[in-house]
């Protein structure tokens, strides 16, 4: 979850290390650092705390060096200070490190070295890292046979071999000023290509900037960058040749473009996001009496044959859209679908069955818990009868990603750039996804009528106009109404079908960027302990579309309103019943029930925002989070 960059070329590595670790800020935020080399020395500046001390202290950077490697922090070994910011240097101080994710046999490591002579200066399990290469350069023959013909990537090589975890690292040595040696093992690395120049980075908004042209590290592979090139190696030491792609992101992407945060940013990108993804995957010239299906997701009917369960791994606001998509596969495609949360599924995998369809869903592609579920998944099927032979889909917003190279069908929901950390964008085109995969089926399975497919059809191709309608009547109303609520300390949200999983997603919004507490429930479900919470100090905001469970919604409201608590409602604005049992409206436009989730997350995502906005604080890089979890 930290972010790395690195640097080797004509130009001065510090502009470029410290540009690239803003892009990357939102992967860490409590400490950051760079290493260069100048003149037969490696000097390093670090600081405590966000990016911008770092960058007051790079003011008075006197070393126009062009290699270097830099880090922003998010701590998991040792507090935030800054002996505990990368790089992380040998004795010698000839060489730095710089890692993301978890060594986790660190301590054997560290108590071996000590017992050779090393000196610790940090908590942090990185620290084993560069004095274990310092150590394997030392035992070798400077006349020897080196892999790649260098020395330091032998070292380098051997060190990572003896290395435990999740991690990807940066190395650059004063001895081999002319090299950056990178390796990954189940965390995110990327090399950019430039003209005579290299780069590398933890992710691709670092060098979106500089180059669009990319290779990304797989697990066990090490390379070493150099002015003349890249070269690319497996841990055991064999060449690997790979083709580096393009990506058709700009600059302009990873841009504010005159939002105050990234988040409101996002928020409004939302319509187009809807838009993108409809283009992309709808059959404009299908119709009523098409044999086809409407949509083209370019599946492999194999995929769909026989299928008997669908499981879903994800986590956070992944999973939560994958609540809406079980819903959508259950009731739309007609198929018994299970959702796991990644991290429990991992150590208590549910029973193997037979004809089914595993979906990870990841917006970044990286999420550590996300790919070892899958991974284990795809292993214990390994030499299983056809039946039980794995089938695996992603959804995510980044194929480039390892989620990318792990499954062999992907559905791509074109968010574009994600910056914020709290999702929002990127959450809408996973439901979008689920529209389409479960029409998809249910085409292929003959679940619904053509008649009612053509209706939700019709209602998909309405919304990024219905969701732009939203936030042009909602934002200015919100952002007065989230005033009354800066002193509040618990929200209680409520919905029911599917747009309980809308609940859960507004309160996990709520507490990832305002820190007020906020828990989601089914409206049915407060009666059975969660009104014990309810008085006047409790907002109680409920989602009540018109549709199966809209009265039931709105006596379940009236239960919490018998408590005190001030309502706030997610409903249609001409709806009688709704307009005198709420003391508050946040209005969406009728929409037909099971389209309701696109809209009715809105209003949540405007209120989060500006409750955390108009308290001062970081919406962009909430406390304690990072955009992508990539370790366990």
């Amino acid at each position: 979850m930290c972010g790395i960059v690195g640097y080797i070329g004509p130009q001065q590595a510090s502009r470029i290390l410290l540009s690239g670790l803003q892009k990357l800020e939102y992967r860490g935020y409590d400490s950051a650092g760079i290493a260069a080399l100048w003149e037969g020395e490696l000097h390093c500046i670090r600081a405590k705390g966000k990016l911008h001390h770092l960058a007051d202290k790079l003011e008075h950077w006197e070393y126009p060096a062009s290699v270097g490697i830099g880090h922003t922090r998010w701590a998991t070994h040792g507090k935030p200070e800054e002996y505990n910011a990368h790089p992380h240097r040998d004795e010698a101080e000839r060489l730095a490190v710089v890692q993301n994710g978890i060594i986790e046999n660190y301590r054997e490591l560290r108590e071996t070295l000590r017992q050779k002579g090393y000196t610790f200066r940090s908590e942090t399990d990185t620290e084993v890292i560069p004095h274990l290469i310092a150590d394997r350069l030392k035992a070798l023959d400077p006349a020897g046979d080196a892999l790649g013909g260098s020395l330091l990537l032998e070292a380098v090589c051997q060190a990572v071999n003896e290395l435990q975890g999740a991690f990807a690292i940066a190395v650059i040595s004063a001895d081999f000023p002319d090299e950056i040696i990178v390796a990954r093992q189940q965390a995110p690395l990327v090399i950019g290509y430039g003209q005579g120049e290299f780069f590398c980075a933890s992710d691709t908004p670092a060098l979106i900037p500089y180059t669009q042209t990319i290779l990304p590290l797989d697990n066990g592979e090490i390379a070493r960058l150099s002015t003349d090139g890249v070269q690319v190696f497996h841990f055991n030491g064999d060449r690997v040749r790979k083709t580096p792609r393009t990506l058709n992101w700009n600059p302009v992407m990873v841009e504010k473009q005159g939002f105050k945060h990234f988040m409101l940013k996002e928020i409004y990108e939302q319509p187009g996001v809807v838009r993108a993804c409809l283009e992309t995957y709808l059959d404009e010239s299908w119709d009523i009496d098409a044999v086809r299906s409407p949509v083209r997701l370019g599946l492999p009917p194999e995929l769909y044959a026989d299928l008997e369960h669908i499981h879903i791994l994800a986590c956070g606001t992944s999973w939560h859209a994958s609540l809406v998509g079980k819903y959508l596969l259950e009731q739309v495609a007609g198929i018994p679908t299970q959702v796991h949360y990644a991290s429990e599924f991992r150590y208590a995998p549910s029973p193997l069955t037979a004809n089914t369809l595993t979906i990870g869903v990841t917006q970044s592609g990286e999420t550590a818990d996300t790919l070892a579920a899958l991974e284990l998944e795809k292993q214990r099927r390994i030499d299983r009868t056809d039946a039980y032979r794995s089938r695996l889909l992603g959804i995510t917003n980044r194929t480039e990603s390892s989620l990318g190279r792990m499954v062999p069908h992907l559905i791509d929901t074109h968010a574009g750039i994600e910056i914020g950390v709290a999702a929002t964008k990127t959450f809408i085109a996973q439901l979008i996804a689920f529209y389409l995969l479960a029409l998809d089926l249910a085409h292929y399975r003959k679940a619904l009528p053509a008649a009612r497919i053509v209706e939700i059809l019709d209602g998909l191709r309405q919304l990024p106009a219905l969701v732009e309608q939203v936030l042009e009547i909602q934002e200015r109303y919100v952002e007065t109404l989230a005033h009354n609520f800066l002193d509040t300390q618990d929200f209680i949200f409520l919905g029911r079908g599917i747009n309980f999983p809308i609940a859960l997603e507004g309160a996990l919004k709520l507490k990832e960027i305002s820190y007020i507490h906020a828990e989601g429930y089914p409206a049915g479900e407060m009666k059975h302990g969660p009104i014990a919470l309810l008085d006047s100090k409790v907002p109680v905001v409920a989602i009540a579309m018109p549709g199966t469970v809209f009265e039931k919604v709105l006596s379940n409201a009236q239960e919490a309103r018998a408590r005190d608590a001030q309502l706030i409602g997610v409903t249609p604005m001409n709806e009688q019943e709704a307009q005198e049992t709420f003391d508050t409206l946040l209005p969406v436009p009728e929409i037909d029930e099971l389209l309701s989730p696109i809209l009715t997350v809105i209003p949540l995502q405007l209120l989060s925002y500006h409750i955390a906005a108009l308290r001062g604080l970081d919406v962009d890089q909430p406390r304690n989070l990072a955009k992508s979890v990539t370790v366990e």
